[in-house]
Parts: C-alpha cells; sequence; structure tokens
C-alpha cells in the first residue's frame, strides 16, 4: 500500500480489469458501476480514499459516476501490449490491488479461444507484476479444452481470491482443485444504485419486456446460435398478443443493450421490428446509464427478460421477474438466492416457456414475496464480498 496521504486517509488504487463504463452493453455498465459503490463503501471502511484505474472494452457511452477518482487505463490488447503502444503494463504499477469481473462471464472458453487468451494474458501480466489480483463475482468456466483447463486452474490457484457468482461456478472451481482461495458471491450489480420513479396514477398493470436483439436475431451467426429449444421471437410475439389485448396492462419494451455499431446486438433494432406489429406497446427511451435503465425497470409491476443484468435490476429493485435463460449463467445465479422462478430457453419449448412466464404474471405477489427474501441473500454475500476487500485495504 502507498503510504501517501489525502486528509486522514491513505490513498489507495484499485485497478478495474474487464470493467468499463463505456460500454454500450449496459450489464458490463451495471457491474463496473455496483464495484465503485462496493469499493468506496469497503474504503470508507477501512480508512483510505480511492483512486481508479478502468482495463477494458470501450465502447461509445459515458456514465462515469460523479465525484469519483476514475481513470480510463491503457489497452488490453496482446498485440499492443507487445508492441509496446499501451500503457497497460506501466499502470498496474501504480495499482495496490486489481479486481477483475471478466465481464461477469467470460473467464471461459465457450466464447472462442481468441477470447480465452486475451482474458488470460490479461490476468497472467498482473500476477507477473506481482500484483495481488482478486477475481470479483462471476460466471467461472466451462473450460473444454485439457490446456484451457490446465492453464485457467493453475492461474486461480495464485490469485489472492476467487469469487464465483454462484453455486455451480464455485462447485465447478471445487471440480478444478480451487478450493483454498475460491468462496461464493452474487452479482455485484445487485448494489447498482438506482432511483425510483414516481408511480403515474393511473390502475395499469405496468408490464416490462426486456427484449434480447441478439436472441433476436438468431446469434451473430443468426442461426439459434445458442442452441435454444424454443423459438424467441414467436414467444414474445405470444405474449404481446396475450398482454395488449387487456386494456388494463401498460407493455413496455426495454432495452438493455444500445449499440449503434452493432446491429445484431443492438436490443433497440430488435424492439423496433416488434413495436411495428404491436403499435401499442410502449418502448423504453435509450438508457444513458446502467442506473438510468435500472431506475426505469424499477417502476414496472412484472418483467420478463433475457439479458441477464436487466433481469438482475428488477430484482434487485423488488420486481417480480421471470428471467428467459439461454445459459446456464442465469441457472446458477437465480437458484443460488432460492428463485425458481426461470424460464429455460435451452430445455423448454415455446408453450412450456409462455405458460411459466404467464404463470409467474398471474402470481406475482408471490414472486414479489420470493423476491424480498433473495434480496437479503444477496446482500448478506455482498457484504462478505465487501469486507474481504475493506480488510485487505486495511492490512488486516
Amino acid at each position: 500500500m502507498k503510504g501517501n496521504e489525502t486528509s486522514s486517509h491513505k490513498k489507495f488504487t484499485i485497478g478495474l480489469l474487464w470493467h468499463s463504463l463505456t460500454s454500450d452493453n449496459l450489464g458490463v455498465g451495471a457491474l463496473t458501476e455496483s464495484q465503485i459503490a462496493i469499493c468506496l463503501a469497503a474504503g470508507q471502511q477501512a480508512g483510505v480514499d480511492i483512486d481508479f484505474l478502468i482495463f477494458g472494452t470501450t465502447g461509445g457511452s459515458d456514465y462515469a459516476p460523479a465525484g469519483v477518482s476514475v481513470r480510463r487505463g491503457g489497452s488490453t490488447s496482446i498485440k499492443q501490449i507487445l508492441r509496446g503502444n499501451s500503457t497497460f503494463l506501466s499502470e498496474l504499477d501504480q495499482c495496490d490491488l486489481v479486481l477483475d469481473i471478466g465481464e461477469g462471464d467470460s473467464f471461459t472458453d465457450i466464447y472462442g479461444l481468441k477470447r480465452f487468451v486475451i482474458f488470460f494474458l490479461s490476468k497472467l501480466v498482473v500476477l507477473a507484476k506481482r500484483k495481488p489480483l482478486i477475481l470479483s463475482p462471476q460466471t467461472i468456466g466451462p473450460f473444454d479444452y485439457w490446456f484451457t483447463h490446465m492453464l485457467a486452474t493453475a492461474l486461480m490457484k495464485r490469485c489472492k481470491r476467487v469469487y464465483a457468482r454462484d453455486g455451480q461456478s464455485l462447485a465447478y472451481l471445487e471440480s478444478l482443485g480451487v478450493t483454498d482461495n475460491a468462496a461464493e458471491a452474487i452479482d455485484v450489480a445487485f448494489r447498482l444504485p438506482y432511483l425510483r420513479p414516481e408511480r403515474e396514477h393511473n390502475e395499469q398493470v405496468r408490464i416490462g419486456i426486456n427484449v434480447s436483439g441478439l436472441l433476436y436475431s438468431g446469434g451473430y451467426t443468426r442461426n439459434n446460435q445458442f442452441g435454444l429449444t424454443l423459438d424467441y421471437q414467436t414467444l414474445i410475439r405470444d405474449l404481446l398478443s396475450t398482454w395488449t389485448k387487456d386494456p388494463g396492462n401498460q407493455v413496455w419494451l426495454i432495452p438493455h443493450v444500445i449499440s449503434d455499431d452493432i446491429p445484431v446486438e443492438d436490443d433497440r433494432v430488435a424492439i423496433d421490428a416488434i413495436a411495428k406489429e404491436f403499435p401499442y406497446v410502449m418502448c423504453a427511451p435509450s438508457f444513458k446509464s446502467p442506473s438510468d435503465a435500472k431506475s426505469f425497470i424499477s417502476g414496472m409491476d412484472f418483467m420478463t427478460g433475457a439479458r441477464m443484468h436487466a433481469c438482475i435490476a428488477a430484482f434487485s429493485s423488488g420486481v417480480p421477474v421471470v428471467p428467459l435463460a439461454y445459459s446456464r449463467k442465469f441457472n446458477g445465479l437465480f437458484t443460488s438466492l432460492n428463485y425458481h422462478w426461470v424460464a429455460d430457453g435451452k430445455t423448454m419449448n415455446d408453450k412450456e416457456a409462455f405458460e411459466l412466464i404467464m404463470r409467474g404474471f398471474r402470481e406475482r405477489e408471490l414472486l414479489a414475496a420470493q423476491v424480498e427474501e433473495g434480496i437479503k441473500v444477496a446482500e448478506k454475500q455482498l457484504q462478505n464480498y465487501e469486507q474481504y476487500i475493506s480488510f485487505f485495504m486495511s492490512g488486516k
């Protein structure tokens, strides 16, 4: 720890690896905003002032929180690092601690070997610099190749701490032999700040549907890349046909990935197409930040969605939600909260998913009570994570 003093507090620099405050994917932004909030709370307990250096992907947005010392670090591109065109190496020297969140679910080989190599080598550089590295709560794995399995395991054993954000990932860590420094927490986005909007004076039920542009397009390959057992477009149309028939409902289409550069990912592209078919639906705005999105979502009476952090925004603000899962990260996280209202898009057909979502809508008071209990579980887990960071910063 550096001994410099700011007022009566020590100065502490945290590197946030694979975070972003400019990402067009508001899920990645939600992780970053929430991580900063947790670190600031931990710093207050430890009696330190924190500077943040952020290393990760960049996008077209900018939602850095006001009043926080945040700098954008150099590129984590391996090519640029090897060519000496990145300040990443020298900026790591300034860090007292590095927290790597892996964009939530990217420390795996399921997104391709190139992505695995980038994420692996960036972590290796931190360790080579002899900087303490904590893998913040995230989905770990899977690692399907023998060499990625071996490399990832060896690296994680050298980390100060490895936090799984669900029980499935913790069990996977244990199967890899990563046990001494492993712990379970929950997705840090449960701490994302928000402001609940004032309710309009009407009796309509506000229903939110977070539409995934990526699933609507069939994935990057446009041919059911994620192996869904249901037809996503048909499911969305069936839900809208049912809900819009009832004048007591007010249905909102809500984006959570807003990308002008990558239309296949942009939820707004799918929403625009759907809105032409269903002129009575309401379209949420293009949010300026993850907190703006969560604030809007917190005003719903019920929500379903296929972007996990849109669903976390609903859950953590007390909104009954039925997530539509396209990977095990959904099932693992919500099961850890004893919440089983998840429509599994990789095992259910259209009818089964539709019926579960509609049953959740009808029984939303029951779901709200279960959400309330789940929030208590999440907060306890995040308190443990925050406490560990506080202890580390205070040198205990």
